[in-house]
């Protein structure tokens, strides 16, 4: 495939973007909004020479938190502007950073929309987070010499394999580039094998990401409206199908453990009254974190005949993490590349996992060397291991001190990533 063909099946794809965006409004509301944008008209205001960070979504925009306040602090006279592709992305960026930065969808990889975006902007630097490769966005930055570099980039087996279907299209879009920056060097090899060039292996931002004190407080007071006495599980960034297994073995569990309470949290917002209304189809009592705490003040303190609790609320995972004693890291039960596993042992959590960690594969090696997180391969192993852990103090304190181990050994990537950027900027 060359970028011709690649556009002209773009444009085939468009008059059923509206329909897309209609359809996915219908559970998330927020994507009926700033249509406009997505197609490469803004009305955001440019006032300083500008830094562009596209981050698609949640995860990648919370990586980017390091990196946003080194690039404040070491350029005080350039406007940070954040692309997203989904509202959560957009939503996460305003609680992280305020009006310090500006906000807006990053626009369809079509280059009438590109140059739109371009144009209006002018960015000095682009930063592409993570695996983030649309073909017409790096040409047209080549062609207007805009500095466009990869970083935190990582890369699976099957991703690889995937994009090198793609053959001369992935091959002059790598080489386009001004500079990959690769979390590991297992990363940086599938992308010299797809044909990138000026790569360098900078580490992993998520590392260096702190929890905000203002999470961790609330934290404090969620765990207190739970009572006392109450042994908490946070099952974290669970994905679809994942709830349907984990249920009935937890609430088998429950029966033999009354002391258990299970803190479920759903990956993405629009699945909340899915996850909800499978609660209920198990006969699962369970209330909502949002009739726990509001704002600051305990609404409500759970009774003990309460095993379950569904947190239905975003960028909150530090304050979900913190109120627990023990956390299991969705996504990794099903071969869905798992959840970000850094930020409960940065908390010195003990952390469960499931077999499926490709997304976090440098990580969730490095931690279970280490003795810091367990992996499991079924449900059934999963809940063996939640009691063992629960009845075993000693195991817990020795996680927690491994995962102490674990956040000592990490870190760097931003001063690494600035230095880079600042070849270019």
């Amino acid at each position: 495939m060359n970028r011709f063909v690649y556009s002209v099946l773009l444009y085939l794809i468009l008059p059923f973007v509206p329909l897309k965006l209609l359809w996915r409004g219908i559970k998330q509301p927020e994507y009926r909004q700033h249509w406009g944008e997505r197609f490469g008209f803004y009305n955001a205001k440019v006032t300083k020479p500008v830094i562009w960070l596209h981050c698609v979504s949640v995860g990648e925009t919370r990586a980017a938190e390091p990196l946003v306040k080194a690039l404040q602090l070491q350029y005080p006279s350039h406007q940070i502007l954040l692309s997203h592709g989904t509202p959560t992305g957009r939503d996460t960026s305003k609680a992280l950073f305020g009006d310090l930065v500006t906000s807006v969808y990053l626009p369809y990889d079509l280059p009438f929309a590109v140059n739109g975006f371009l144009k209006h902007f002018k960015p000095s630097i682009g930063l592409l987070m993570e695996t983030e490769l649309w073909f017409n966005l790096i040409a047209a930055c080549k062609q207007r010499e805009i500095p466009l570099l990869l970083v935190n980039a990582r890369l699976s087996e099957s991703s690889a394999n995937a994009y090198a279907k793609l053959g001369k299209l992935i091959r002059e879009g790598l080489q386009n580039l001004s500079a990959i920056a690769t979390q590991t060097a297992d990363d940086a090899d599938r992308l010299k094998l797809l044909g990138a060039t000026n790569i360098s292996i900078d580490g992993n931002l998520k590392y260096d990401a702190k929890a905000p004190a203002s999470l961790l407080a609330q934290g404090e007071r969620l765990r207190a409206s739970f009572g006392e006495k109450r042994f908490v599980l946070v099952c974290a960034s669970t994905r679809e199908g994942e709830e349907a297994l984990l249920l009935p073995a937890l609430k088998a569990l429950a029966v033999t453990q009354p002391q258990l309470l299970v803190l479920l949290v759903p990956r993405h917002p629009q699945r909340f009254a899915e996850v909800a209304n499978l609660l209920q189809s198990q006969h699962i009592k369970f209330v909502y974190r949002s009739d726990l705490l509001q704002g600051t003040q305990i609404c409500q303190t759970l009774g003990s005949h309460v095993q379950f609790v569904l947190g239905n609320s975003m960028g909150e995972l530090f304050t979900y993490y913190a109120a627990s004693d023990i956390a299991f890291v969705g996504g990794s039960l099903l071969p869905l590349g798992g959840q970000n596993l850094i930020e409960p042992l940065s908390l010195q959590k003990p952390v469960l996992i499931g077999p499926h960690t490709f997304n976090f594969a440098d990580a969730s090696a490095r931690a279970k060397q280490l003795g810091a997180a367990i992996e499991v391969s079924s449900v059934n192993e999963l809940a063996e291991k939640i009691e063992i852990l629960m009845q075993n103090q000693q195991q817990r304190d020795n996680m927690a001190k491994a995962a102490t181990a674990f956040n000592n050994s990490v870190g760097g990537a931003t001063p690494r990533m600035m230095h880079l950027i600042s070849h270019y900027l």
